[in-house]
């Protein structure tokens, strides 16, 4: 059954008062972040709706230049990159992604600043008597979640004065509402199965999806690695007279590792680039794993291209910049003693990439899983990636969103690809307590399978550490 398009009733377009009424307000349109996805299909989808809802607020993305990024892997490390640079050379930079984690600001930064709940809420107020007249629109153009959203960092960003906007796509690409913006580059990372019900379950098929970003004469940067994905991408970039810098080939990568600090400590890292016939040796790379040298090249081949378009953006801004990201809930060290390690991993390709670090950087006495998946996802592949990895492993379902996956599908599942000991824990509170109880100091503990799981624990674990760490009172 297709969900049913909000119609709110009509005094809820009064001015909103509070924060709360307004985050109210827009978790109640529809959103495809949390409707299973066998209830829409790409029809759902309308670019036709985000030029409507944009031009009747005055088309503010026509007046800011943009880096659009697509992609199944690595496109919000990527984005926060390109922002942190672009920032630390002195230009104003919006910087928009998806999902949230903790609360929904955290999608609209300038210059990695959060717009504040009091801007939110004047935004809204903003929105509300044109979301009000294309509700009474015929042909489904009532604005969903995602596109109000859209429309929010737009505005702010024009409020702001920004100079350049960098966008991370919510889901595809060639109907996201994102794809409505005027990039100076265009990006298109490494490209997995992942949304296979709206997207195509081929990688050309989601290829094709993702590289719907690509504009007439704007140049490309890809990670796109296998054979038909690079043939889709060098088509289309030659059909729209677009030039082509790929990951591998006219973009190289070296990584170099500095020995581990010790338990539990990050490695420093560093890769040597070739963007063409430019080389930059020891450029730091400040997130966690092996694939992040390739997110930093595509970053880095961003940067140069937006300096042959005139911008001014020193090699002392490019190191700064990317020496100092962050990143949260990618392989993101919470706590210490045992260690936990949380990631957003939700597909084949990300958990390959969590695996791959885990092995690499870590090395525990044991390590304990707590894992939880939407019912989208590919949740067999991801589990036969995950669980040779872990001695313990700790089934739980978030709470706040109905697509997850139940804990009874989950044992079902594990005892088709291996009989190793599990544990059903019905809550994600309850299953980190478990897991508490479980791990020793030098153990640790991963959290993956969603961004909606990690969004129950993150905030949780940060608070119980930080009062762990607080010095005593003297009372």
């Amino acid at each position: 059954m297709k969900p049913q398009r909000h119609r709110p009733h009509t005094n809820i377009f009064k001015f909103m008062d509070s924060y709360e009424s307004a985050i109210e307000f827009l978790y109640g349109r529809i959103n495809y972040e949390r409707v299973d996805s066998q209830a829409y299909s790409t029809s759902d989808f309308k670019l036709d709706r985000m030029r409507v809802l944009l031009s009747k607020l005055g088309n503010p993305q026509d007046k800011i230049p943009a880096v659009h990024v697509a992609g199944t892997k690595g496109k919000g490390s990527t984005c926060s990159m390109i922002a942190a640079v672009l920032a630390t050379a002195g230009r104003q930079v919006g910087l928009y992604i998806s999902p949230h984690i903790s609360v929904f600001e955290e999608r609209i930064t300038v210059n990695g600043v959060r717009l504040t709940p009091v801007e939110l809420l004047d935004l809204i107020n903003r929105l509300l008597p044109v979301v009000a007249e294309m509700d009474r629109l015929p042909g489904q153009m009532q604005p969903t979640y995602f596109e109000l959203a859209t429309a929010i960092a737009w505005l702010y960003f024009a409020d702001r004065r920004v100079d350049i906007a960098v966008l991370e796509t919510g889901m595809g690409g060639r109907l996201d509402s994102t794809n409505i913006c005027r990039p100076m580059v265009c990006v298109i990372t490494n490209v997995s199965r992942d949304h296979t019900h709206i997207l195509g379950s081929t990688i050309r098929q989601i290829t094709w999806e993702k590289a719907g970003i690509i504009k007439a004469n704007v140049p490309v940067i890809s990670g796109v690695s296998q054979p038909e994905a690079i043939d889709l991408v060098e088509q289309l970039c030659r059909e729209r007279g677009s030039s082509l810098m790929l990951l591998g080939r006219e973009l190289q990568v070296s990584n170099r590792q500095v020995p581990d600090l010790g338990s539990g400590q990050q490695s420093a890292s560093y890769v040597d680039i070739q963007v063409g016939d430019v080389q930059m040796e020891r450029l730091p790379v400040a997130l966690r794993g092996a694939h992040q040298g390739g997110n930093t090249a595509m970053a880095v081949a961003v940067i140069e291209q937006l300096r042959r378009q005139g911008l001014d953006i020193s090699d002392a801004a490019l190191r700064s910049g990317l020496a100092n990201v962050e990143w949260p809930g990618r392989v993101e060290v919470v706590s210490r003693h045992p260690t936990v390690v949380i990631d957003a991993a939700h597909n084949w390709e990300s958990a390959r990439a969590l695996v791959a670090t885990l092995t690499a950087d870590f090395q525990p006495r044991r390590k304990v899983l707590i894992f939880a998946a939407t019912r989208d996802k590919d949740v067999s592949g991801l589990l036969r990636l995950l669980i040779p990895t872990f001695d313990t492993i700790i089934f739980t379902k978030y709470r706040d969103n109905p697509r997850g996956v139940p804990i009874a599908e989950l044992k079902s599942l594990v005892h088709s690809i291996s009989n190793r000991p599990i544990h059903l824990v019905e809550s994600p509170q309850a299953a980190w307590q478990f897991a508490k109880e479980l791990a020793a100091s030098d153990d640790l503990i991963a959290i993956t399978g969603s961004f909606f799981l990690v969004a129950e624990l993150r905030d949780l674990i940060l608070k119980e550490a930080d009062q762990r760490s607080a010095p005593e009172s003297d009372d």
